[in-house]
């Protein structure tokens, strides 16, 4: 039967000003009960914020978070413990950078191209000039890639210099060039894809985005595609998830790019404002129905049309004399010609159990700001004003002297005044081997934050390693 109307959650619409809306009451078509707003208002309004929604007694905020207020929210966030936020603030961890995109990616080993990451712009050059090209630029953090003009491709050392003197892009993110036939896009409700589409380059072209001349067409997108968009859904938590992959001229599928913020006709909206109901009401609402592969056939009426669509309904299949057409129609789907509706228990649309913790805490991935360009001050900072090292997979692997985390310890207790305690004390705080190294690299005096090192023993540590990396 579901949750009556005095047991429903009451929700809240969490909006921002200047920020398109995702949702608004049309989507939710059919929740009895009074559906809350709450605006944040920028600036110092956290306080505000958090008050509107204690004294409203929200139990569900429903919105996407945009990049520039990820953090602030993440703060909001751990100020309201009893209230869920759909989607979750980790499951939007994605939204804020490309560099938060690659992260994901190489926690949850998803293939993506192989990406560098430099906080440390000396050691970026000197990776330059001795990689192979092409090599494609990005702009990691802001609020979108507005249509392909903050990625560049680059062919040689040069080339890559002018660039970043010229736009100033902090990290300095790169990846290797990937030649591909196209990329595609896939959104999902509750891991269901509900609609995909390729993106193809104009001949001649690399960029694949419409605004520069990139065309569209729904036809055949690959199983292997849809799967992978599936498998990263299903890593994110998200209720409603949107993939951007590339399908390279080896056909193999990469992450682009992945998000809750995305561009969505209405019918799509209503979509996931009708699974969200059906989720919160215990089954009182009923679950959408979007057969496979719908967006080939909707995607035959006019984009005008379509901009226009509301509150669309498929029947499920049933064998019967009016169903009978559809129900023989099979379709190449990877190496098997399969039945279209078959295809539906293959591609479930599942409900999200909520995180019951912090799974991306901003102390520790939060590099954008802990490791934001300061300018040059007469005074040294402070130590807690020292950004944080970077992490696995970062600059330092590629330019940093190797060395195994045994010998590593060696030299980090070869400093008189650092033992084993202290040595485990280090790991515990910066994380793995390649982090510690990452603080010894860039930021040594980080170790201070270790209670009974002091700056001279930081001094002597950071001989020790100077010592050790001219050997």
């Amino acid at each position: 039967m579901g949750l009556s109307n005095k047991e429903l959650p009451k929700l809240g619409f969490l909006y921002l000003d200047y920020v398109l809306r995702f949702f608004d009451h049309s989507n939710f078509k059919g929740w009895p009960n009074k559906i809350e707003t709450v605006t944040y208002h920028w600036g110092k309004d956290k306080d505000r914020f958090i008050k509107e929604v204690k004294r409203k007694k929200i139990d569900v905020l429903i919105g996407n978070i945009p990049a520039t207020a990820y953090e602030t929210f993440r703060e909001i966030a751990r100020e309201l413990p009893n209230v869920r936020f759909i989607p979750d603030v980790d499951t939007q961890f994605s939204n804020k950078s490309k560099e938060n995109v690659t992260r994901f990616a190489w926690k949850y080993e998803l293939p993506i191209p192989k990406t560098y990451i430099y906080y440390n712009h000396e050691n970026a050059y000197k990776f330059l000039k001795k990689t192979k090209y092409p090599k494609i630029v990005k702009k990691s953090y802001g609020p979108s890639n507005y249509g392909g003009y903050f990625v560049h491709k680059v062919d040689n050392y040069k080339e890559a210099e002018e660039l970043f003197e010229e736009k100033k892009y902090h990290p300095m993110y790169m990846q290797d060039f990937v030649p591909m036939e196209a990329d595609i896009r896939v959104m999902l409700i509750g891991h269901k894809p509900v609609c995909a589409f390729w993106r193809r380059p104009p001949k001649g072209e690399w960029l694949t985005n419409t605004s520069q001349g990139g065309s569209m067409d729904y036809m055949d997108v690959p199983k292997s595609v849809l799967d992978l968009a599936v498998k990263v859904s299903k890593a994110a938590n998200a209720e409603y998830w949107a993939c951007d992959v590339a399908y390279g001229m080896d056909k193999k599928p990469r992450i682009l790019e992945c998000a809750t913020a995305f561009a969505a006709f209405p019918y799509i909206r209503d979509w996931i404002a009708q699974y969200i109901m059906w989720s919160l009401s215990e089954g009182r609402f009923k679950k959408p129905h979007t057969p496979m592969f719908n967006w080939e056939e909707l995607s035959k009426m006019d984009s005008s049309i379509l901009r226009t669509m509301r509150h669309i309904t498929f029947g499920k299949y049933s064998q019967s004399f009016d169903g009978e057409y559809f129900g023989k129609k099979r379709k190449l789907f990877g190496d098997n010609q399969v039945y279209l509706h078959v295809l539906d228990k293959e591609y479930p649309m599942l409900d999200i159990i909520p995180r019951t913790k912090e799974e991306w805490p901003s102390e520790k991935w939060n590099y954008q700001d802990n490791l934001a360009l300061k300018k040059k001050t007469k005074s040294p900072a402070k130590p807690e004003e020292i950004p944080s090292p970077t992490g696995e997979d970062m600059e330092i692997v590629e330019t940093a002297p190797k060395i195994s985390k045994k010998d590593l310890k060696k030299i980090l207790k070869s400093v008189d005044g650092i033992g084993n305690k202290k040595v485990e004390k280090i790991f515990d705080k910066f994380g793995k081997k390649n982090d510690v190294v990452g603080v010894l690299e860039q930021n040594v005096d980080m170790f201070t934050k270790i209670k009974g090192i002091s700056k001279k023993t930081v001094s002597k540590l950071k001989k020790a390693w100077e010592l050790f990396k001219t050997k």
